[in-house]
Formats: structure tokens, sequence, C-alpha cells
């Protein structure tokens, strides 16, 4: 690519005919756009790094249940791994709730549901704190306007794609709660080992994350089954303004400037 200005970057990507699929992820000060191949993180305050992400092994991830859970760990590389995406306390604090959400099935059960949804509610607060709300609306049309190839349009405030996204995560977790309370149903997790408890979550995430990808299948036969964390979305995301937007489709044109030279 022979320019790095993100509106010419872009204008070059709405003439392609095929794009990388792209996710992303919100933060307090900006927004994080992935590809298969490359992250990149752009600040409020005008900052941008970039990254790559960790190369698939591709026999591993093409196993079912296995592969969700290899999707899983790749999505939070920015923040593990990216410099100025994550602070070392914002880090640590990611690891031990990471390990929390595992350590609550070993619990006694009277204890569960207290537990979980103390630790809910402190992910949730720390998750949209500061501008995240309307980051994570702007995350959500500049990838859109990535699919429907109105980027420059986007850019200039003359198209404004939907701030809703079949793709997000809340939707992978408005389908986890069921998922996890059927996997519990299935498998009483009452009075057995930890070992037993940890694998039924695990399964339930993988089960999850087979359920999100087929649910995104484009027959939409399953569509139905993302109305609750589409609604969900009207309460994690805020319209974003113009500049936010300008956040979002700076880290896209990162990522494609990468994925087309």
């Amino acid at each position: 690519m022979a320019t790095d200005l993100p509106s010419e970057i872009l204008e070059v990507a709405d003439a392609k005919l095929d794009l990388p699929r792209l996710g992303g992820m919100a933060r307090p000060n900006g927004v994080v756009i992935v590809s298969e191949r490359f992250w990149a993180f752009a600040t409020s305050a005008g900052d941008l790094y970039e990254g790559t992400m960790p190369t698939r092994r591709t026999r591993v991830g093409r196993i079912p249940l296995v592969r969700g859970l290899l999707q899983l760990a790749s999505s939070v590389t920015p923040l593990a791994r990216g410099r100025g995406v994550a602070r070392g306390r914002e880090r640590l604090f990611l690891l031990a709730a990471f390990a929390a959400s595992f350590s609550v099935v070993a619990l006694p059960a009277r204890l569960e549901l207290p537990a979980g949804l103390v630790l809910t509610v402190v992910l949730l607060a720390w998750l949209f704190r500061g501008g995240t709300l309307r980051l994570h609306g702007a995350e959500h049309r500049a990838i859109a306007a990535a699919e429907q190839r109105r980027l420059q349009a986007a850019w200039s405030g003359t198209a404004r794609p939907s701030r809703f996204s079949p793709r997000c995560g809340t939707n992978f977790a408005a389908l986890a709660l069921p998922v996890t309370v059927a996997a519990e149903r299935l498998w009483p997790v009452a009075g057995a080992s930890t070992a037993a408890s940890l694998f039924v979550a695990v399964l339930a995430l993988a089960v999850t994350m087979e359920l999100w990808k087929a649910v995104q299948h484009p027959s939409g036969l399953l569509r139905g089954l993302l109305l609750p964390g589409l609604a969900l979305q009207r309460l994690t995301t805020r319209e974003p303004e113009l500049a936010d937007t300008r956040v979002a489709l700076t880290a896209v044109a990162s990522v494609l400037r990468r994925e087309l030279a």
C-alpha cells in the first residue's frame, strides 16, 4: 500500500472484492481491530499500536470444540501481549478474573451463584468503564463498514452502519449462560471433584463457541438465538460520535494496510 493515510487506505479497501474478516474489542481509550494475521489498537488520543496474531495450527484448529477454545484464547492476544493496549495491572486483573471465573465452580453449591454474580458485576464494570460504550458502538460500525464496503463513507460521516453486531462478544455471553446451565443439568457438578467441575465449565465454553459460529451461518436458520445478545447490545453500546468511529476506522485501516500489502 503506497499511503499511510487512513482515509486513503479505506478508499482502496472499498474497491476490493475480498477483504479479511475482522473482529474487534473496545477499550476505555480506544478500539482494537483484529484479522486472522494482524491486530491494531487506535486510541482516542491519536496513538496507534500494531502487532501480529499468533499463528494457528491448521490441524488442531479444525477440531470441533478445540477450535473454539483456541479462537477464544486468540481473541485476547492484544490484551495479553499488545504494548499499549493494556497495562501491567490490567493484565494481572484480567488473569485474576479469568482464574476466578473457573474457581467459582469449586465453591460450595450455595456460594456459586452469589460469587458468580459478584464476579460478573465486577467484570462488566471494568469492561465498560470510561468511553467504552461509545467506542464499542464505533467498533461495530467500523467492521460493518468494511463488510459493506462503505469505509470511506463511514470515515466522512455520510454512512452510519449499525452499531449492533451479530458477532459481538455480548452475543457470546448471552449464549454462554443457557449453555452453561444446560451443561450443569446434564452433568451435575454438585459434589463432583474440582477437576470434573472445571471440565464441565470448559466444555460449556467450547460448545458455546460452536453454537456461536453456527448462528452466524449465512443460511440464517439459527439467527433467532442472537436476539437476546442483540438486545443486550442496547446496554453495552452507545451511539458513537464521528470522532469515535474514526478511531475504530484508523485501527481498521492499519490492519487492512498490512493485509493488502
